[in-house]
């Protein structure tokens, strides 16, 4: 099996490592109520996406 002829330096290793992350899930405030929503999708606390209800919610 091939072997590197050269150690691969600190830079290089990292610099392709350099999209090898985590990233924290975008949330946003629902205009209706303030619960924390997913951007595109319907809130599930009230069943507002983008200023209109859309599932009528079983509490009224």
């Amino acid at each position: 099996m091939p072997t590197p002829k050269k150690k691969t330096s600190r830079a290089k290793r990292d610099m392709r490592r350099s999209h090898d992350f985590l990233t924290s899930p975008t949330v946003r405030n629902c205009t209706n109520c303030g619960a924390l929503v997913r951007p595109h999708h319907v809130c599930l606390s009230c069943g507002h996406y983008r200023n209109r209800e859309v599932i009528v919610s079983p509490t009224e």
